[in-house]
């Protein structure tokens, strides 16, 4: 067949089969279909399977994970292939697995130009996945897997397990594998290339009660029999890279084979921010002595060498530098000098033991918390050591490389969380992390050339696996994903899980969830987070979550049955104890309200919350007790209710609530209708308007909603849909930009507004809490009406800590400006783009004082006329 023909044979095969390049969360196209044809490799046809061959000199973690497709494609299609020993023993079709320069086959493919040997070679985790024509005598066509090291060949392998149906959630969620009976693989190279971000993975923190529960019940602690099951998750997903559990825990000593498997696997290694040179902190105890370098060097000196002496040969990051016991800062103030001291002290650990230049062992130095201002003070860094900056611990980067910095052979790496213990308020229990700030978040730390280390503090593991996976896809390849096409990753990842079922449905529930969850952590709410008399706020808050509650138990019943309970730990438990504790802390709200008025209504609202504090625990207890026949027993036991400080209560707490005396005639005389509500409605001639209107006292309106934007050669203004606490954000990009100057042609958005009154006005500019992450004095952007200069606002001109704590915990950082109107009528806000990395949600202009009332989301836009 001449390839012209080829050609059009395969883009009519991939139309008719409805195909695309985006169709897949991991994978950016789909490769195996269930179309016979001449030209597709048969891994299940008719009744047979194709049978499997691997060098058994081949790396271990190659030849365990080859056994895993095995698995794999027995639960597909109820037939186990043959693994073969002798190429002789094929007959015509095979599977071929292995290693350029390790397999002896796959050498010899490559001699015979079936496979070509510069596409792998010298290359990173790189697989390619093709079909050779007759390679042997006997074989009619081959599909080979071919990788270019250890990691490149097993992610080949699991590539195909995902093309095949199963997803890499098969056991963390109880993802089903859909039965079928032909699978055909498609002709072509099939390949991911190279990872952009070198070393990509988790770190399992804060894991008691829960993860500690179970794994303990399940396996009997943190060892070898669990850590099989996290490394084969990591690697499902194109991950490299863990941080283990920590707390209490000790990974290379609870069970030696932890780190042989992690090896096998071709996991890297490494320990958190504060265990340096591979030693966990639970190893130091008190015989030990003081951990303070300066009175007991001797004593972690020889601490230090007994890790490295331990790690040996495995693929380890080597943590270095040094805090306090315990996590905390190491002295008061800053200690320059005696840091850099430690690290000198630790390289030349590692130097004598590993018996080569430190500069060969791959390290990392992480700049959290108080690290940073080391670092910023002038602390120098060996130019080998990888630089590990930091979030703020609530998703928001502090510091970024400069743009015009000196190439760092150590290059720079994220350290980000979606869990976190500490103030101002733990945050442990469910799903709070938009991926659409996550996206925004480390899209801007990869444009400033952040790709050496992505890790990110999942907590359990478990409930955060669709932000696990989506921090990991777009750690493969950040440059695939834009603020455009995040709508579609939900969209791919319910399809992928839930056997394309309800697909946008599914999809849109997780998008709102988590919106709503990411308003405000759980951990954090109470009775004053959402007003109850103004805007209808609350009350709006608990119909949106009931909405999707609602929307969730319907897919639910009609969900083919083996999907219920990966459902229920993917989405149904999130949104109903989502939306159960919402209600909850609201109806506490109004008992404490109409109890104050001695309303009859008080009662049935202490009722209430008494019902669903009880609800919450019985959703947990089906969690723990029922679903998957007991499977996850403890995973969802991190308290949640009842927090009056940063650390959490013991147990959940029910809110207090208060009831009255009250004579039953008296009673029956009370009415029982809530008094919340609020009515908004514009009274005036509209003819000549235009724009967002001005009603009692304010205009308020969604960032999204911009009447023009202009953009530049050099940047563009771009909408991220869905992020933020009530519609989307809008941002410049690209973020590798310096500083623009405000010019008549500045990049600028306008809102038309109409104002019935004059004089002074207050802007409230909604952003997202972002951190000044680069030297200076804070991100700027310049606003005005009209044609007056704009005003030059800082986002971080406060600074304090104060200041930060009340901008994570609400979301939401708030710039007032203020301005003269002079006259009545159709004018035009303009917001001046002068850093990148500013994220707008909403704008809140009042025209009288005291007229924007108090509530935690602002008020709803208002009524708009073009």
């Amino acid at each position: 067949m001449c390839s012209k023909i080829k050609t059009s044979y395969l883009i009519l095969l991939l139309f008719l089969i409805g195909l695309s390049t985006n169709s897949y969360a991991i994978n950016p196209e789909k490769y195996v279909v269930n179309q016979a044809s001449n030209e597709n490799f048969p891994l299940v046809s008719k009744g047979k399977i194709a049978s499997i061959f691997l060098d058994d000199k081949d790396y271990g973690g190659v030849l365990k994970v080859t056994g895993h497709l095995e698995n794999d494609l027995f639960k597909v299609s109820d037939l186990r292939p043959k693994r073969i020993k002798k190429i002789a023993e094929a007959e015509d079709f095979v599977v071929i697995i292995g290693t350029l320069g390790k397999s002896k086959i796959i050498n010899e493919l490559a001699r015979q130009g079936k496979i070509d040997a510069k596409a792998l070679q010298g290359k990173w985790e790189k697989f390619t996945t093709q079909i050779a024509e007759n390679p042997f005598k006997g074989i009619k066509k081959a599909l080979v897997i071919a990788g270019s090291d250890k990691r490149g060949t097993i992610y080949g392998i699991y590539d195909l397990s995902n093309q095949i149906g199963v997803s890499p959630w098969y056991f963390w969620a109880d993802v089903p594998v859909k039965k079928q009976s032909e699978l055909h693989v498609l002709p072509g190279i099939h390949s991911q290339g190279e990872p952009k971000v070198k070393y990509r993975g988790i770190f399992i923190n804060d894991e008691a009660p829960a993860l500690s529960g179970w794994a303990f019940e399940k396996f009997g602690g943190f060892n070898s029999k669990f850590y099989d099951k996290v490394f084969e998750l990591i690697l499902r997903m194109k991950g490299n890279y863990l941080w283990p559990a920590m707390w209490g825990r000790i990974f290379y000593v609870e069970d030696p084979q932890n780190a042989v498997l992690a090896d096998e696997y071709g996991i890297v290694m490494g320990t958190s921010h504060h265990e340096p040179l591979t030693r966990a902190h639970a190893e130091w105890g008190k015989a030990n002595g003081k951990w303070d370098f300066n009175s007991n060097s001797e004593a972690l000196i020889q601490f230090w060498k007994d890790g490295i002496k331990r790690m040996g040969d495995k693929e380890t990051i080597v943590t270095i530098g040094m805090r306090g016991d315990g996590d905390e800062p190491m002295t008061e103030g800053t200690a320059i000098d005696l840091l850099e001291n430690i690290v000198k002290t630790q390289r030349n650990i590692i130097a004598e033991v590993t018996k080569k230049p430190a500069e060969e062992t791959p390290q990392m130095w992480a700049l959290y918390k108080e690290v940073q201002d080391y670092y910023d003070k002038g602390m120098i860094v060996p130019d080998d050591v990888t630089l590990l900056l930091c979030d703020d611990n609530w998703g928001n980067i502090r510091k970024l490389p400069e743009l015009d910095a000196k190439q760092r052979k150590g290059g720079y790496g994220i350290y980000y969380h979606y869990d976190y213990v500490g103030g101002p308020r733990n945050y442990k229990w469910i799903n709070t992390n938009q991926i659409e700030r996550v996206w925004e978040q480390m899209d801007l730390a990869y444009q400033y050339g952040v790709n050496k280390i992505w890790i990110v503090n999942v907590g359990d593991i478990k409930p955060m696996e669709f932000p696990i996976e989506f921090f990991l896809d777009m750690a493969w390849n950040p440059e695939k994903f834009n603020a455009e096409n995040l709508q579609d990753y939900y969209v791919n990842w319910a399809k992928e899980n839930f056997g394309n079922q309800f697909t946008e449905e599914i999809a849109e529930i997780l998008k709102l969830y988590t919106k709503y969850n990411a308003r405000r952590k759980p951990e954090l709410l109470d009775t004053k987070t959402y007003s109850i008399i103004n805007y209808n706020e609350a009350d709006q808050v608990v119909v949106d979550y009931q909405k999707l509650a609602e929307k969730a138990n319907l897919i639910n019943e009609k969900l083919q049955p083996e999907y219920k309970d990966a459902f229920y730990q993917l989405v149904l438990f999130p949104v109903l104890a989502s939306s159960n504790l919402n209600e909850l802390y609201i109806a506490t709200a109004k008992n404490h309200l109409y109890a104050e008025q001695g309303n009859a209504i008080a009662n049935q609202y202490a009722e209430k919350v008494k019902v669903l504090f009880e609800k919450d625990s019985l959703l947990t207890d089906y969690y723990h007790t029922k679903l998957s026949n007991g499977k996850w027993n403890h995973i969802m036991s991190q308290t949640h209710i009842g927090y009056d400080n940063w650390q959490q209560p013991d147990k959940n707490v029910i809110p207090k609530t208060k009831t009255i005396e009250i004579s039953k005639n008296a009673e029956s005389r009370i009415s029982a209708k809530d008094s919340s509500k609020v009515e908004t409605s514009i009274n005036k001639n509209l003819d000549n308007v235009q724009g967002f209107v001005e009603s009692d006292g304010y205009i308020s309106i969604e960032s999204k909603n911009y009447s023009k934007a202009i953009n530049s050669d050099a940047v563009k203004w771009t909408v991220i849909p869905n992020l933020g606490k009530t519609d989307s954000g809008i941002t410049i990009k690209p973020s590798n930009i310096q500083s623009i100057e405000i010019s008549e042609q500045s990049p600028r958005l306008e809102y038309n507004v109409h104002f019935f009154s004059k004089g002074n006005v207050k802007v409230k500019a909604y952003f997202s809490p972002t951190i000044n992450f680069k030297k200076g004095e804070g991100l700027k952007y310049g606003i005005g009406f009209d044609d007056e200069k704009p005003q030059i606002m800082n986002l971080n001109a406060d600074s304090s800590e104060k200041a930060w704590a009340e901008s994570v915990a609400n979301n939401i950082k708030i710039i007032t400006s203020t301005h003269e109107i002079e006259k009545v009528g159709n004018h035009v806000l303009k917001i001046y783009a002068i850093d990148s990395a500013l994220v707008l949600q909403k704008i809140v202009i009042e025209t009288e004082e005291g007229k924007v009332l108090e509530s935690y989301l602002g008020p709803p836009q208002s009524f708009r006329k073009e």
